[in-house]
């Protein structure tokens, strides 16, 4: 096998190692979330990424985004993700949307996908992202962050986490995210892409709870 996978085992079998490199994944929002998602997917060997983001890095970023640079201020996020990939694994195929997500676009970002991860910081992208995984019927690997508190979830087409977790009216409050806290957020999403990617069991609907602040961990079902 190739040796920059040989740390994956025993952890992950090499059958496990081939089928990811044979899988395809979707991540929309290349910022806090999304930069640590990319690197860990490249890393781990997923074998073609779409990397959407019509963003580009602005001095707010600097505190916790991985993919943000002093240099990079006013590049592009989605594009300056595919060249982080390039460097770390050029095994993986990478491409690069430069373009927000909206009710027009979803579908066609989706296409050939066998998982989606959401980097998203906002409601409403989040409602559009869930709807277009439900008509797609392609899992989609939830993660939210807020200060110290971080939750992720997959939901696959029926279980509507989406609706449940942002009901009409919701809106989010005291927004703020430190450095470490979408590391362990997609650290969250990664292992339950890899799950889901390589057949092993994992709990859908499952809301995983993190207060960081408290130490504390809640695993709450939801479905």
């Amino acid at each position: 096998m190739d040796p920059r996978y040989a740390r994956n085992v025993p952890a992950l079998s090499e059958a496990e190692c081939e089928l990811l490199q044979r899988k395809r994944v979707l991540v929309v929002g290349c910022g806090g979330l999304g930069g640590h998602l990319i690197d860990m997917l490249a890393r781990i060997g997923i074998g073609s990424l779409r990397v959407v983001d019509g963003d580009a890095f602005e001095p707010s970023n600097l505190n916790r985004q991985l993919l943000s640079e002093v240099s990079l201020l006013g590049v592009g996020k989605a594009q300056t993700a595919a060249e982080r990939v390039r460097r770390v694994n050029p095994n993986v195929a990478v491409h690069a949307v430069g373009e927000f997500l909206t009710e027009e676009n979803a579908a066609a970002l989706l296409t050939d996908c066998d998982a989606v991860l959401d980097g998203l910081d906002n409601i409403q992208s989040r409602q559009i992202l869930a709807n277009a995984c439900e008509h797609a019927g392609i899992p989609l690997i939830y993660g939210a962050v807020n200060g110290w508190v971080a939750q992720a979830a997959i939901s696959c087409p029926g279980d509507h986490l989406i609706d449940l977790l942002y009901p009409d009216g919701a809106a989010l409050k005291n927004k703020s995210v430190l450095s470490f806290t979408p590391a362990l957020c997609a650290s969250m999403q990664v292992s339950l892409c890899v799950k889901f990617l390589t057949d092993r069991p994992v709990r859908t609907g499952t809301l995983y709870f993190f207060d960081l602040l408290n130490q504390e961990f809640e695993v709450i079902p939801m479905t």
